[in-house]
């Protein structure tokens, strides 16, 4: 537990270190692993690595290995993803006791986790039904998990507490409440709490009826229903961090932006350090992220073996001209065929973050339909020969405040990649005058 972090606690002679449920730790957590572990062998286990963690693999930083075979007789968790109806609910509540089955129903809210429990104990009187949830005194909740692996509760109405550590065979009906507002590794875990056994398994995730979900929300939905198969975790994670960003490699932060940081801006540092040694000022470089509505990936189908795809990963992240692109390219159609629009789409952004760094660009975002420029010093002659350029004309707006950034406004259907490439060009053009 986490009772070994303690600095109370010391080791006479220590070998080998393993930490299970890595993404459950923090980066402060692992700093002090990593001070207890600097001479010693590290294994770290997880079915849903942090983004930042996996950058780390995909960037060489760490040596990485996939289990991918099944546990034998078990069957993937047949996963729905729907507005809530009662109807459909309690139709599934109903086939998976009819066939001696247990089911849990997870709801996140302590408040009215009561309310809930009663609601379904009235639908379904011949059941057993139970509330668990971490605020519940220890003895009570042992009580209560212990009924429901003898059998004795049929329905378990729980908030989160069952991601990790649970191993009810018996238990192969999963509902869960406003999925939208969990993390998609989260989802995963906890939708591995059913199909433990060779029995088939339903999992379904609802959100609130007639709500509008984000575009997160949708896209962390959509991929939790499409990776169901065995040995998704790890496309889960991969597509976790597509969607919230590599994180910091060198900092406290486990998520944020792709390609914003990673094994580049590691030997960037080094580089900067060994400069500092030699006594030599070394050069600042701007970093520019990307934080747009793309789908910028490189598909399971498109590159099937996990080592070669993220090899590919770190080699786009390292493309900085027109002619690496070029040869990116070809080679990829030499070994795997056409690259599709989501490869593509890794190698524009690719090329962009560069081309902007190279202007002064530090952040490139996407808010309701604009596209919004962050530079580090803001040249207010650029900004203004950008603004009469025939193809920018009424559509640049300088936003101005503690930290002024200038906003592009994107026309329908308008690809947003091109856009922003046009709109550094511009910018470095102007520079040039």
């Amino acid at each position: 537990t986490y009772k070994l972090l303690c600095k109370s606690i010391g080791f006479y002679d220590l070998g080998l270190l393993v930490v299970d449920e890595e993404q459950r730790f923090g980066v402060g957590h692992k700093e002090r692993l990593k001070e207890m572990s600097r001479t010693v062998d590290v294994l770290t286990l997880t079915a849903t690595p942090i983004p930042r963690t996996l950058n780390m693999s995909l960037s060489g930083i760490r040596d990485m290995s996939l289990l991918e075979e099944a546990p034998q007789n078990r069957h993937p968790v047949q996963t729905y993803v729907l507005e809530h109806d009662d109807h459909v609910i309690f139709d599934a509540i109903s086939r998976e006791l009819a066939r001696g089955g247990q089911i849990y129903y997870l709801h996140n809210r302590v408040e009215t986790i009561t309310r809930v429990a009663s609601k379904i104990a009235a639908a379904f009187p011949d059941a057993s039904v139970a509330v668990g949830h971490g605020q519940m005194k220890p003895e009570e909740l042992n009580d209560v998990m212990q009924s429901v692996v003898s059998g004795d509760v049929q329905i378990l109405v729980c908030t989160t507490i069952i991601e990790t550590g649970i191993d009810i065979p018996n238990v192969n009906t999963l509902i869960i409440e406003d999925a939208d507002k969990m993390g998609l590794a989260q989802l995963h875990q906890i939708r591995g709490r059913v199909g433990r056994s060779s029995r088939r398994a339903y999992a379904y995730l609802t959100y609130r009826k007639g709500k509008v979900l984000s575009e997160v929300a949708t896209r962390r939905l959509s991929a939790i229903r499409e990776f169901a198969e065995f040995g998704a975790g790890f496309r889960i994670a991969m597509r976790d961090m597509e969607i919230r960003g590599a994180g910091n490699v060198l900092g406290a932060e486990q998520s944020g932006h792709m390609m914003s940081v990673g094994y580049d801006m590691y030997l960037r540092l080094l580089d900067e350090a060994v400069v500092e040694a030699k006594g030599e000022s070394p050069v600042h470089h701007t970093e520019c992220t990307v934080d747009m509505a793309i789908n910028a990936r490189i598909t399971e189908k498109y590159i099937p073996n996990a080592p070669e795809r993220l090899d590919i990963y770190r080699r786009i992240a390292y493309i900085r001209s027109k002619e690496d692109a070029e040869d990116m390219t070809d080679e990829l159609i030499d070994r795997y065929g056409e690259c599709g629009s989501e490869v593509q789409a890794l190698i524009d952004v690719a090329l962009l973050k560069n081309a902007a760094a190279s202007v002064g660009v530090n952040e490139i975002s996407e808010k309701k339909g604009m596209l919004c420029f962050r530079l580090e010093n803001p040249d207010f002659m650029k900004i203004s020969a950008l603004c009469v350029m025939p193809a920018f004309k009424g559509r640049v707006f300088l936003n101005a405040g503690s930290t002024p950034y200038v906003s592009i406004r994107a026309k329908e259907g308008e690809d947003k990649v091109k856009l922003a490439s046009a709109v550094v060009a511009g910018l470095d053009k102007s520079g040039k005058k």
